[in-house]
């Protein structure tokens, strides 16, 4: 047998051989609203659920079509199952290849799941960085020399963390909305 977490739907899900018949949306829901992004070290808690959301509105309402608008929601499906690392150990040499490839292929299940394409559009990516620079402005220590990286512009709306019932709630609202 292939070593296994299981998930909060009580199934199970082996996160080094992923299967797309054992995604299921609300696990991946719950788990990321439970998660906090940057590692749990905003100055308010903030969920990759909140995240995913806005990601996904934010896609919306630059007039993205659906299939993309799904992408933004998922686009860190893979962590409801192998958590995120912090990029200090994403880029580590040691740490990097096995992670990514474990993330590649968790996200290749999650698409196949979902009816996406395989690969990432340019405008989640873009999106994403957006929601970045928000985040930075809204729930960091914006001010530090090492956000100063960040060009791309924040949104105008601040970010109101949201708890994580409520994250849960959201994502899986949006799932539906957009058809899932």
């Amino acid at each position: 047998m292939k070593p296994f977490i299981e998930t909060f739907t009580g199934h199970t899900f082996a996160p080094l051989a992923p299967n797309s018949v054992d995604i299921w949306i609300e696990d991946i829901a719950h788990a990321l609203s439970n998660q906090g992004r940057f590692s749990g070290h905003t100055r308010f808690r903030y969920s990759v659920a909140e995240h995913s959301v806005r990601v996904s509105e934010l896609l919306a309402g630059a007039g993205k079509p659906v299939p993309v608008q799904l992408w933004g929601l998922l686009h860190d499906a893979s962590e409801a199952y192998l958590v995120d690392l912090p990029t200090p150990l994403k880029v580590h040499p040691k740490f990097a290849d096995v992670y990514r490839r474990a993330e590649k292929r968790v996200m290749r299940a999650v698409c196949q799941r979902f009816g996406l394409p395989f690969r990432e559009p340019t405008a989640v990516r873009e999106a994403d960085a957006r929601l970045l620079a928000t985040e930075v402005r809204d729930l960091m220590h914006g001010d530090r020399s090492y956000w100063k990286k960040i060009t791309a512009t924040p949104v105008h709306e601040r970010i109101r963390p949201w708890g994580a019932d409520v994250a849960k709630y959201e994502f899986l609202r949006r799932f539906y909305d957009l058809g899932g």
